[in-house]
């Protein structure tokens, strides 16, 4: 199970290369969100065999898309 708060890259489907946060876990499926197209409030469901995981998981709160995309941003640039 891939923990809330962690960037994951989309492997598959019409997300494919996109960077996305974890914003809830559910029977063996993440829902994932990126603040723009995806938003907190209507997350992606998406089964964690098409995500690649990345090594950060956020601490401070992505509740808010305006947070999922500045924290998104920041993982781009880098």
């Amino acid at each position: 199970m891939i923990p809330v708060g962690t960037i994951v890259k989309a492997k598959a489907g019409r997300d494919k290369e996109g960077f996305f946060v974890v914003v809830k876990n559910e029977e063996g499926w993440v829902y994932i969100a990126d603040g723009r197209r995806r938003k907190v409030e209507n997350p992606k469901k998406k089964n964690p065999i098409h995500l690649t995981v990345t090594n950060t998981v956020l601490s401070h709160s992505m509740d808010t898309n305006r947070n999922i995309r500045n924290a998104l941003r920041l993982f781009r640039e880098d």
